[in-house]
């Protein structure tokens, strides 16, 4: 799987190590165990998915991820980006919206001694505020709009991945110049599930 990436131009090669130790049919259900190093995205239950290895490459890989760097992700969803994230050095602070899957993966997680900073089940759109700033904020779900909350809570120079309007996406990474000026690139078509809110 990790010949694929390459092949399909992830250069770094840190990220590239990490999805390397993962083991990814442990995040499946076991009816999809056996396609687990294949290029694709699978259902993880309540609605949700886990991304395709290429995206989640292609995320890290933006991100520049450095060791010590405190990330936020929105969407904690089966715990594969997380773990990647954590793999690479990060302090990851995670958000997940679905109480099923926040339960499931925290205890994923914790079986396979992968230690992010902080798991929560809560609105992604509102962030962490109690714990920002953040060096970098990465979103794994498809948003209509740049929540604001997560723009504010961005280090300055810091990095904001985020899948933006419907489907498909388009990548789009922010980079905070200033307290009030933001840098913003696209990166080509993705797919992802929705990102919902409104979520106590």
């Amino acid at each position: 799987m990790v010949k694929l990436l390459a092949d399909k131009g992830i250069k770094d090669t840190n990220v590239l190590g990490a999805i390397a130790k993962i083991p990814r049919h442990l995040f499946l259900n076991s009816s999809f165990e056996s396609f687990a190093y294949e290029d694709k995205a699978f259902p993880i239950g309540a609605d949700q998915t886990i991304s395709q290895p290429y995206t989640v490459a292609f995320q890290s890989e933006l991100l520049a991820v450095k060791p010590g760097d405190k990330i936020l992700e929105i969407g904690t969803g089966s715990g594969y980006q997380t773990s990647v994230l954590c793999l690479l050095g990060a302090k990851v602070y995670s958000i997940e919206r679905q109480n099923e899957l926040f339960k499931k993966t925290s205890l994923l997680l914790n079986k396979l001694g992968i230690r992010p900073k902080h798991l929560s089940f809560g609105d992604g759109y509102k962030g962490l505020p109690t714990h920002a700033p953040f060096d970098s904020i990465i979103v794994t779900a498809g948003a209509p709009f740049i929540p604001k909350p997560l723009m504010s809570q961005l280090k300055v120079g810091g990095k904001l991945v985020i899948p933006l309007g419907e489907d498909p996406q388009i990548m789009t990474m922010l980079i905070r110049k200033s307290a009030t000026e933001f840098e913003k690139h696209e990166y080509g078509e993705f797919r992802f599930v929705p990102m919902l809110e409104d979520k106590n």
